[in-house]
């Protein structure tokens, strides 16, 4: 690991998750900025949004939801997914995933969606 590598992780997670992100102890977190946020997230190919659609799917597709939540939440203090974008992709991910995920999905889309709004209408100054 270079100081370097692990700057630009650390610099590319805090732009996934829209909030900063500080170096953190263990093999395990090193590894994941190191690699997942150095490399794999700052490939070229995909907007941050692509992967961001992506991941959705997948973590919608094995029931993840306290993931999903933190990718929600991030999507949306990002500005890179609107809570209508986020509605249709409930509504379409229902008809793969099965209804009851995507009903749960949909739920979650319309709690986050409604936290975002309020903090926006609190703090007006925020980025999205």
């Amino acid at each position: 690991m270079t100081d370097d590598r692990r700057q630009r992780g650390l610099d590319k997670m805090s732009e996934v998750y829209g909030w900063e992100v500080q170096d953190g102890p263990g093999d395990f977190f090193g590894i994941t900025v190191d690699h997942l946020f150095a490399e794999i997230w700052t490939r070229p190919g995909l907007s941050m949004r692509d992967r961001r659609l992506l991941l959705l799917g997948l973590l919608t597709g094995q029931g993840l939801q306290d993931v999903a939540d933190i990718q929600i939440g991030a999507a949306l203090r990002t500005g890179e997914l609107s809570p209508d974008e986020l509605r249709e992709i409930a509504i379409f991910l229902s008809h793969y995933a099965g209804w009851p995920t995507g009903a749960r999905l949909s739920m979650q889309v319309e709690k986050l969606a409604g936290e975002h709004a309020r903090a926006q209408r609190r703090d007006p100054r925020s980025d999205s």
